[in-house]
C-alpha cells in the first residue's frame, strides 16, 4: 500500500500545469524584450509598451556596437497593436539620440495615425528626430531631468553643394517642422526659433530644453514620470471604453 502511494505521488506532482504554463509565460515576455525591446503586459488593462531607444536605424545598417531602434520592427508591431482586439492602448518609452530622419518620421506617422490611446515618456532624451516621435502619441510626458535637442536637419557623407541640395534640406524641414507643430501646442515660428537658436550648442545651432521647458514650450503635454503616463493611458483607455459602451447602447 505504501509503495502504491509513493507511485502516485510521483505522477501527480502538484500544480504542474500553472507552473509550466507561467515558465512559457515568462519565457515569451524575455524573449520579446530580447528581440524587440517590447513586451505587452497585463494590468488594469492589457497595454504594450514599445521602447525606442540609440539611434534610429533607417535604410542603412548601423555598426554593432551601436544601439538601435530599428524601423523594420517597430512598424510591423505599431499595425499588430492597432489590429489586435486585446491590447487596448500603447506606451512608448523615449531615450534616443535621433537617428534617420524619414524612418523615424515613418514611425511618428504611424503611431500618430493610431486609434488607440497612446503615450509617450521621454526619459534620458528625446533628441533630434526623438521630438516627432515624443509628439506622435495623444498625450506625452518627460520626466524632469530629461532633455531634448531641436536642430535643423543634418546629413552625414558626400554633400553635393547645389541648389538642389538646399531646397531638398528645406523640404525635408518643412516636414518635420508641419508634423511637430500639429501634434503640439508649439507653434511654427517658436520652433523653428528654437531650431536655429545660436550660441547654445558648441559647432552647431539650435536649443536644448529639459523637461520642464519643453512642457511650458507647449513641445511635450505634462512633466511626469511612468506612474503618471501609465495613469494617463488608462484614463484615455476608459474615456474609449465608455464611448464604445454608449454608442453600442444607442
Amino acid at each position: 500500500m505504501n509503495h502504491e502511494k509513493k507511485r502516485m505521488n510521483q505522477i501527480s506532482p502538484s500544480e504542474p500545469e500553472e507552473s509550466e504554463e507561467g515558465d512559457v509565460l515568462n519565457e515569451q515576455s524575455e524573449d520579446s524584450i530580447i528581440q524587440t525591446g517590447s513586451i505587452t503586459t497585463h494590468g488594469r488593462y492589457t497595454i504594450h509598451c514599445l521602447t525606442i531607444i540609440g539611434q534610429v536605424e533607417g535604410h542603412y545598417i548601423l555598426p554593432s556596437q551601436n544601439k538601435t531602434t530599428k524601423y523594420e520592427h517597430v512598424m510591423p508591431q505599431l499595425v499588430a497593436i492597432e489590429q489586435d482586439p486585446e491590447i487596448k492602448g500603447l506606451i512608448i518609452l523615449i531615450n534616443t539620440v535621433g537617428g534617420d530622419v524619414e524612418a523615424g518620421l515613418a514611425i511618428s506617422e504611424l503611431i500618430a495615425g493610431m486609434s488607440k490611446p497612446t503615450v509617450s515618456i521621454v526619459l534620458g532624451g528625446g533628441h533630434s528626430i526623438g521630438v516627432p516621435l515624443a509628439v506622435s502619441a495623444k498625450e506625452s510626458f518627460i520626466v524632469p531631468s530629461a532633455t531634448m535637442t531641436i536642430h535643423p536637419v543634418r546629413m552625414n557623407g558626400l554633400v553635393l553643394g547645389v541648389p538642389q541640395t538646399l531646397s531638398y534640406f528645406e523640404k525635408m524641414q518643412d516636414r518635420i517642422v508641419g508634423f511637430v507643430t500639429s501634434n503640439s501646442k508649439i507653434t511654427e515660428d517658436r520652433f523653428r526659433e528654437l531650431m536655429m537658436t545660436t550660441g547654445e550648442l558648441v559647432m552647431d545651432v539650435g536649443t536644448v530644453l529639459n523637461g520642464e521647458d519643453a512642457v511650458k514650450e507647449g513641445l511635450i503635454d505634462h512633466l511626469g514620470g511612468l506612474s503618471e503616463a501609465v495613469e494617463c493611458l488608462y484614463r484615455l483607455i476608459d474615456g474609449e471604453e465608455t464611448a464604445d459602451a454608449v454608442h453600442d447602447n444607442q
